[in-house]
């Protein structure tokens, strides 16, 4: 179990938002935190702690007009933090090597590959060969509906026809080197988490998966822990004290460590 920490980036300024409430229109979310500070300071952060694997995500679209403004902030991080974080939202064939090239560990992709609701293999084989299967993360953000939980794309915005099962996750693993689940309804919430989720994504152990969404404190992480079997790696966002939550991001870092020494 690890911890993956992360740089959430819209209109410009590291913030955490209710996933849920974001859109493209207006560029609007609900915010819980916006940072004074940039991204390189919080790139900083996990680089002097040495924390690999966290992730950058763009949430405003390409033809947003903060578009440039908060891939500014995420190459601040990248370039503080060379080949510690990987970096999503808006990654496609045409711009993902160029991500890589600014420092990014891997590249995080969702709506080019599961596109007009059905995974396009075509795009997938297309973004391998632009950066490798091993600098390729596949996140699986999902929301449940009906019978199951069914990957969003487009900032979690479109429900697709694909639901997260053990044979989604078996084909899929083929083509990346890691999977990262945003519980998209409990996300920015600090509401607790998705159990079923989490139990179902911790049975499943060919790759690394990283699940985020929800967590608000230390018994939240146990969970985690317990229903990954200590291999589901963690994000936590808006319940960090980083971004005004009340988990002390030094107790969690010394949680995961004991956790691993176990």
């Amino acid at each position: 179990m690890q911890f993956r920490p992360c740089i959430d980036i819209h209109n410009g300024k590291v913030k955490q938002i209710v996933g849920s409430s974001l859109r493209d229109a207006g560029d609007q979310a609900e915010e819980n935190f916006v940072a004074e500070q940039n991204g390189a300071f919080f790139a900083k952060l996990y680089k002097d702690a040495g924390i690999r694997g966290g992730h950058i995500i763009l949430l405003n679209p390409e033809q947003s007009e903060y578009y440039e403004a908060t891939r500014a902030q995420a190459l601040l991080a990248l370039h503080e933090y060379p080949g510690g974080l990987q970096i999503g939202g808006g990654i496609h064939a045409g711009n993902a090597a160029s991500f890589i090239k600014e420092g990014a560990s891997h590249v995080i992709v969702t709506s080019y590959v599961f596109k007009d609701g059905k995974i396009s293999f075509e795009n997938l084989k297309r973004l391998v060969n632009a950066v490798g299967k091993e600098h390729l993360v596949l996140d699986l953000s999902c929301r449940f509906r009906g019978d199951g939980y069914y990957i969003v794309t487009d900032r979690w915005q479109k429900f697709t026809e694909e639901k997260v099962t053990t044979e989604l996750l078996d084909r899929l693993a083929e083509y990346c080197d890691e999977f990262l689940v945003h519980a998209v309804d409990v996300e920015g919430k600090a509401s607790g988490i998705e159990e079923e989720l989490a139990g179902q994504l911790g049975r499943w152990n060919r790759i690394p998966v990283t699940y985020a969404g929800g967590v608000r404190n230390f018994d939240d992480l146990r969970k985690i822990r317990e229903l990954g079997h200590g291999h589901l790696n963690v994000t936590i966002g808006s319940a960090l004290d980083l971004f005004g939550g009340t988990m002390s991001y030094q107790k969690v870092l010394d949680y995961i460590a004991s956790v691993q020494e176990a």
